[in-house]
């Protein structure tokens, strides 16, 4: 069946980059059995000798990156976007395939001179071979107050496709 309609096998998650032994030794397998293989990360690991081994064994990383600029991602997501953008570059070095994806979160990702510095940087990538720009949406919201968490996008109104198709125009895509 994979062969025949040319899919494959894409390790998703939470973060699956957090189970790379387990994924090292399942992707090496995938492959020689010719299977397409995809790891669907945020990028935000070490890039330890372990993920290097998986990279060989991956035929296309889908990536998140949260935020171009550091700070701003800081207090979007609780992390620095260090390692995500260390990673998408380690990618590009190493010829390895991407798709960047972005969220567009009204008043947070969507500041025109954040989005010129994010074409800038996706530019500069050699092995980009497409961006995918997704709206925000609220819909997960019920999850955190379920578990007693506070919604920290509470007033944050769901993307439309205007501020999509603004962020493509912005970004030339």
């Amino acid at each position: 069946y994979m062969k025949l309609s040319g899919g494959g096998v894409t390790a998703t998650g939470g973060e699956p980059l957090l189970q790379v032994k387990f994924l090292k030794e399942l992707f090496k397998k995938l492959k020689e059995e010719g299977i397409h293989t995809c790891i669907d990360t945020s990028g935000i690991v070490a890039i330890t000798d372990d993920v290097k081994e998986l990279l060989k064994y991956t035929d296309l990383v889908l990536l998140d990156i949260k935020h171009i600029d550091d700070e701003k991602c800081k207090k979007l997501v609780g992390v620095s976007n260090k390692k995500e953008l260390e990673f998408a570059q380690y990618l590009s070095d190493n010829n390895i395939k991407i798709w960047i994806r972005q969220v567009v979160v009204p008043g947070y990702t969507d500041d025109e001179q954040d989005l010129l510095k994010l074409k800038e940087f996706i530019n500069a990538l050699k092995t980009v071979e497409k961006v995918q720009i997704l709206p925000y949406h609220s819909m997960g919201k019920f999850k955190w107050e379920k578990l007693g968490n506070k919604y920290e996008l509470e007033d944050v109104r769901d993307a439309n496709q205007d501020d999509v198709d603004r962020v493509k125009k912005i970004l030339g895509i």
